[in-house]
C-alpha cells in the first residue's frame, strides 16, 4: 500500500526519470514484478501494469529500490506509516477477504482448538501438571518459536527429560509405583513419607536443598529446582 499511494503519483509527474523507492519490506518489492502466481497478485498487477507503462514509455526512466530495515529507525518510515494508515482509499485486495486473512485465521482457529482438545483431553490425564509463564498466565501448547515449554527446559537434554518426567508424572517414583506396580515400596528414600508423590519431592523432601524449592507455579521456579537438584525425577530417582 505504501509503495503504490507513493509510486503512482510519482509516475504520472512529468520530467521524473529516475525514482528510489526505500522500503523496509524488500520481499514485497520483489513480489511486484514476479510473474509466479502469489495471494497478492490481485493488489500487484494494478502497480505492475502502471511501472511496465512507466519504464516503456521513456528509455531514461528507472527505479531503484533500497533496503532499510524497520530496526534502523529511519524517521521517514514512522510518516509513511502514519500517512498509509490515514488514508481512506479501499484496497484493491482487502484484508479481510484475502488468503493470507484467511491462512491466518484458519490456523489461529487450528490452533485455538488444539488447545481446548488438549486442556480437556483425557488422554492428558489429570497427572499432567499445569504451568504458567512469567505473566502468572497458564501455559498452552502452541507450534511458534519451539513451543513455550522447550525454550525454558531445553538447555540440556537431561534437564529437558526431568521436566518431562515430573510434568506427565511418568517417573519411577511412589506415586507412579502406585498407579503400576503396586507390589513395589511406594515411600521415599527420604524416610519421611509413606508416598513419594511429586508434590513430596519438589516442597518436603529432605533430600533436596529446601532453598532451591518453587515459591510459585512459573515455569521457570520448576526449571531451576531441577536444575539445581538433578537428581529429582531422573531414570535412577527412587
Amino acid at each position: 500500500m505504501a509503495i503504490c499511494t507513493g509510486l503512482i503519483p510519482t509516475m504520472e509527474m512529468n520530467n521524473i526519470h529516475d525514482i528510489i523507492v526505500i522500503t523496509d519490506s524488500i520481499t514485497v518489492a520483489k513480489k511486484i514484478l514476479e510473474s509466479k502466481v502469489n495471494p497478492l497478485q490481485d493488489m500487484f498487477i494494478p502497480l505492475a501494469s502502471a511501472i511496465k507503462a512507466h519504464l516503456s514509455k521513456d528509455s531514461r526512466n528507472k527505479i531503484h529500490f533500497w533496503y532499510c530495515p524497520s530496526k534502523a529507525k529511519w524517521p521517514r518510515h514512522q510518516v509513511v506509516d502514519n500517512q498509509v494508515k490515514a488514508n481512506s482509499c479501499i484496497p484493491t485486495f482487502p484484508s479481510k477477504v484475502s488468503h493470507l486473512f484467511s491462512k491466518k485465521k484458519e490456523c489461529n482457529d487450528i490452533l485455538c482448538e488444539w488447545q481446548t482438545s488438549f486442556t480437556n483431553s483425557i488422554k492428558k490425564d489429570h497427572y499432567f501438571l499445569n504451568f504458567e509463564d512469567k505473566k502468572q498466565i497458564v501455559i498452552k501448547p502452541t507450534y511458534a518459536k519451539g513451543s513455550l515449554w522447550l525454550p525454558v527446559i531445553g538447555f540440556t537434554n537431561s534437564l529437558c527429560a526431568q521436566f518431562t518426567c515430573m510434568t506427565t508424572g511418568h517417573v519411577l517414583i511412589g506415586e507412579y509405583k502406585q498407579r503400576f506396580f503396586p507390589h513395589l515400596p511406594t515411600c521415599c528414600p527420604c524416610g519421611e513419607a509413606k508416598s513419594q508423590t511429586r508434590e513430596h519431592i519438589v516442597m518436603e523432601c529432605n533430600l533436596y536443598d529446601p532453598s532451591t524449592r518453587p515459591c510459585n507455579t512459573i515455569i521457570n521456579s520448576f526449571v531451576h529446582f531441577l536444575a539445581d537438584n538433578p537428581g529429582a525425577f531422573s531414570s535412577d530417582n527412587g
